[in-house]
């Protein structure tokens, strides 16, 4: 892995991770699902324009537009629909500690349903992170936590396993831009039926909403997606995951920081816990790994 590589991945997991933060902002002041669909249509008009002035085509394979549109469902619609609507009671250090195990589910998912048999080093880091999200949660159980709100996160991280998964059909054969920007718009279609089904348009514009959600639509929104497909095609889907384990640590210090969220003893130890989990996992993957 050259150092290109590895400094995309440092961004890619600090920005990925930030998103829990800004979320939680927005939140506060709008209707989730509607904000998060037009955080996608901004996101993803404007990709699409970027990708057009870099004369990239929206004829894409069969291949792409089948990855596309799952990526698009599963990622954008789902995953983080679904963690929008937990954090208006979920804080952003926990979901963020949720999402964060998605490199653990994808390998249960190759597991259960592609016959990837795990080696001795793979089944010790699944254990640690499933003992990890244990630790974390049983800290927490008695603190008030929004069990609803959990397993709508817990959700969410599925969903994103399996748009890992299927991004590997739509790294091939470029176009990368114009795929960002075309799975945003397949979310945002996706998001606006319930959103104006179930949610009123009631906004408190703040200085701070403002912030978030600009950040949120250029940075983890269009930048992050773009440096991460640009990853998976440069090392490889199962090495661009290993920085996912960064990712607890970024999401709980960010929140920290700037919401003021506690930091609890057995959080940071779980976290730990978790993120060894995940790269032994990925570790143990990277021999055997054909995805280039």
């Amino acid at each position: 892995m050259d150092m290109r590589a590895i400094l995309m991945g440092l961004a890619f997991a600090a920005m990925w991770s930030s998103a829990f933060t800004s979320a939680r902002i927005i939140v506060a002041e709008a209707p989730p699902l509607s904000a998060l669909a037009l955080r996608f249509l901004i996101s993803g008009l404007l990709a699409v324009v970027i990708a057009l002035a870099l004369r990239q085509s929206w004829r894409l394979s069969r291949a792409q537009w089948r990855a596309t549109i799952i990526f698009g469902i599963c990622q954008n619609a789902l995953y983080l629909g679904l963690n929008f609507v937990a954090m208006q009671t979920v804080e952003a250090s926990l979901a963020a500690i949720i999402a964060s195990t998605m490199p653990l589910v994808v390998a249960l998912i190759g597991w259960a349903f592609a016959g990837e048999r795990p080696t001795g080093q793979a089944a010790l880091g699944l254990l640690a992170g499933v003992a990890g999200v244990v630790l974390i949660m049983g800290a927490r159980f008695g603190g008030g936590m929004d069990l609803y709100g959990v397993s709508l996160c817990v959700g969410g991280v599925i969903a994103l396993a399996v748009a890992t998964r299927a991004l590997r059909g739509a790294v091939s054969g470029g176009n990368f831009m114009m795929i960002v920007g075309l799975q945003m718009l397949i979310g945002s279609a996706v998001l606006w039926l319930p959103a104006l089904a179930l949610e009123r348009w009631e906004v408190t514009w703040t200085p701070g909403l403002t912030a978030a959600f600009a950040y949120t639509t250029l940075v983890p929104g269009l930048a992050a997606t773009f440096v991460w497909v640009l990853l998976v095609d440069r090392i490889g889907a199962v090495r661009a995951a290993t920085f996912h384990f960064l990712n607890p640590f970024f999401g709980v210090a960010i929140a920290a920081v700037l919401l003021g969220e506690d930091l609890h003893a057995l959080d940071m130890v779980g976290v730990a816990v978790i993120a060894g989990g995940i790269l032994l996992v990925q570790r143990a993957r990277l021999p055997a790994a054909r995805d280039r």
